[in-house]
């Protein structure tokens, strides 16, 4: 889509059919000579005729904010007045701004320094970290005699083979550390797979050498460049994303393919510029993180973790997971409180917030009033001004008898930072703090975002709302560089240490050379900021996953599926060759109840759906259902289609999902207009 690179949309596979069955053996090693011939066949450019599958790519892709202003120019060079827009490196002031923030840390927390030696790691006991993870994966079955083995093979079924492999690691990791404890191993995985209930589990067609022809067939049809790593070759104006594979297979293939004789490139630095990241729409739309049910998010997190593990596995990323102590929790309302404690007490308040209400009013102020200030969040302000700011806000904030009019930006801005770095556990958890910190060693961008993508995901819902409120500041902040003289590259360099670094985990962020590190530590800040709404979606593969193991669940109740079969369908069956026809529950509140009829077809999407129910029950002269504003306005309730029960439980439909290609996808769901809830900051 840039340059001279042409892009060849690949078909993949609607359900991800990487091939893990029967697993006589967990331990799975590549195929070399599979992967090579494979690859070795040139790909034909010409495509065939044929009907788009649900998870194929549309040519319409879909960008973060800041790219959708360039997307007319997509095939044209990036100027170079738009190329030197972007800071390449941090500048000195910069550097000077990350490291006055790391001494003004460690004064906080009232310790000499930060060093990891000197202080309590709080690392998990041998073994424990094993145990931990699989039950953090869903997985603590493997390791339980009491449960069936049909309990242990239904998420295992879902899994891609180096996902799989990902598992073996840690259960061999849990034996030998349970062995030298003189205490019983579980009972090894093959056993599991060897079961006849485990064997009708899983298909015949996912067989586990097919894995490495489908993955590679998926993503042969790449611009070669596309693969080839990133530090061997000119930084891109481009990135594609992809999201169909799974991101630890994805490096798979990128790690075979940085081998290929062809990629022997001589080595070209990166000039530190950040690409247009494309990520191309699948047929069924972009899933975003709050578009999932809470039982659907849970099984995203567990498959989320397998994922990420396989990808440290490759790459070679080894993180230790820590537990925070118990501390005593501070006596303030607002700062030193656990973000859950917040929000609880918040909630009563206001039911529908995300995030904590004093984030909240502050986050607002600084849009309003800080984000033109020269200098914002470098420039520091009057400590003697904060402490006292902090106790006429713990003491009126409630209260409602705070004066923002009397509180300076700058100070406003030290009151934020304050907030986040004096939370009792890490704003990116204490578990997930290192991994964090550890994608700034990754090479790949494309890996770097993966990584990332996986851990947004990870995090507890709390630290997710409250993270994603924060980025989105500070993307307003950069957006006003020429007035606040405050680019990417200083916003991330003062507020990388407020997030990486925390009194309750060890951190080597401030180890080895001091620019390279205070480089690394902004780069992965720059990313969050940058990429943050291409990070806060749920990936195609991970969405497959979860139909698939919510699929592999219903079959443990064949009895009661067997009963439904036998009473009669209220759904009309279309003829063969003939477009179906759905029903569609209306759920508008006071509005409207009932249902509508809508016919499907190859073209049609959810703004079709929803464009015929509002002529239709909202905007009609005989239904007229809108309030009237008090500019004279009719205004009328938010509304969007979900999909409900199948092989999901509740699922927000993107606008540009493709209906007929969901209907395939989950024949079994109910499609329900209700009105959206009220999303506010953080969401």
């Amino acid at each position: 889509m840039g340059g001279k690179e042409e892009v060849v949309l690949s078909r993949m596979e609607p359900k991800m059919q990487f091939s893990h069955t029967r697993l006589n053996s967990f331990k799975l090693g590549l195929t070399h000579s599979m992967w090579e011939k494979k690859h070795a066949k040139k790909t034909s450019s010409k495509k065939k005729a044929r009907d788009p599958s649900p998870t194929e790519m549309s040519v319409e892709p879909w960008a973060s904010p800041q790219d959708q202003a360039a997307a007319e120019h997509t095939r044209s060079k990036i100027s170079p007045a738009a190329q030197e827009q972007e800071q390449e490196q941090p500048d000195k002031l910069c550097l000077e701004s990350f490291w006055s923030e790391v001494e003004t840390i460690r004064q906080g927390c009232g310790e000499p320094d930060l060093d990891p030696t000197r202080r309590d790691s709080r690392q998990s006991e041998e073994g424990e970290q094993e145990e931990q993870w699989l039950a953090d994966a869903g997985l603590s079955t493997l390791i339980s005699e009491d449960s069936e083995d049909v309990d242990k093979a239904v998420l295992l079924s879902t899994l891609t083979r180096t996902q799989a492999e990902a598992v073996q690691r840690r259960l061999d990791s849990y034996t030998l550390s349970r062995r030298k404890k003189n205490k019983l191993p579980p009972r090894d995985v093959r056993d599991i797979f060897s079961s006849p209930i485990a064997q009708a589990l899983l298909p015949e067609s996912q067989n586990s050498k097919d894995l490495p022809q489908n993955s590679m067939a998926s993503v042969a049809k790449m611009p070669f460049s596309a693969v080839t790593p990133e530090h061997q070759r000119a930084a891109p104006k481009e990135e594609f994303l992809i999201t169909d594979i799974a991101y630890c297979e994805q490096a798979v293939i990128f790690i075979k393919q940085a081998n290929f004789p062809l990629n022997n490139i001589p080595y070209r630095k990166e000039d530190g510029t950040l690409p247009r990241v494309i990520c191309p729409k699948c047929r069924l739309g972009v899933t975003r993180i709050q578009d999932l049910s809470l039982a659907d998010m849970k099984k995203v997190r567990q498959l989320a973790l397998i994922d990420m593990t396989a990808l440290c596995d490759l790459l070679e990323l080894e993180v230790k997971r820590h537990k925070t102590g118990k501390r005593k929790i501070a006596e303030s309302p607002l700062f030193g409180v656990p973000l859950a404690t917040l929000l609880e007490t918040d909630q009563k308040i206001k039911p529908i917030t995300s995030i904590p209400l004093f984030l909240h009013t502050l986050l607002s102020f600084l849009e309003k009033k800080g984000v033109d200030s020269e200098g914002i969040l470098r420039v520091p302000g009057s400590q003697s001004r904060i402490k006292l700011l902090q106790q006429n806000l713990e003491a009126n904030f409630y209260k409602g008898r705070f004066n923002w009019d009397e509180v300076s930006p700058n100070d406003a801005a030290a009151l934020l930072k304050k907030f986040i770095r004096e939370l009792p556990d890490p704003l990116l958890t204490a578990e997930y703090l290192n991994t964090f910190s550890a994608v700034r060693d990754i090479t790949e961008l494309r890996q770097k975002l993966h990584m990332l993508n996986l851990l947004i995901l990870l995090l507890p819902e709390p630290n997710r709302s409250t993270l994603k409120a924060l980025l989105e500041f500070l993307s307003k902040v950069v957006n006003r560089e020429k007035k606040n003289r405050m680019n990417l590259w200083a916003v991330a360099t003062i507020m990388a240490p407020n997030l990486f670094l925390h009194k309750a985990v060890p951190s080597r962020l401030t180890d080895g050379v001091e620019k390279g590190q205070a480089e690394k530590a902004a780069d992965v800040m720059r990313l969050l900021i940058r990429y943050q709404d291409l990070l806060w979606t749920v990936p195609n593969f991970l969405m497959s996953q979860v139909r698939r193991l919510n699929e592999n669940s219903n079959r443990r109740y064949q009895f009661k599926n067997l009963l439904r079969k036998i009473q009669p369908d209220s759904r009309e069956k279309p003829e063969k060759n003939s477009e179906p026809r759905r029903t569609i529950k209306i759920q508008v509140g006071d509005l409207v109840n009932g249902t509508m009829e809508f016919q499907l077809n190859i073209n049609c999407r959810t703004s079709d759906l929803l464009a015929q129910f509002y002529r239709q029950f909202l905007r009609s002269p005989e239904n007229g259902k809108g309030k009237m504003q008090r500019n004279g306005s009719v205004g009328y309730p938010d509304c969007a289609l979900y999909e409900v029960g199948g092989n999901i439980g509740e699922h927000c439909l993107d606008t540009e999902t493709h209906l007929l290609d969901l209907y395939n996808s989950n024949p079994g769901g109910e499609w329900v207009i209700k009105t959206k809830p009220n999303g506010g900051r953080g969401q």
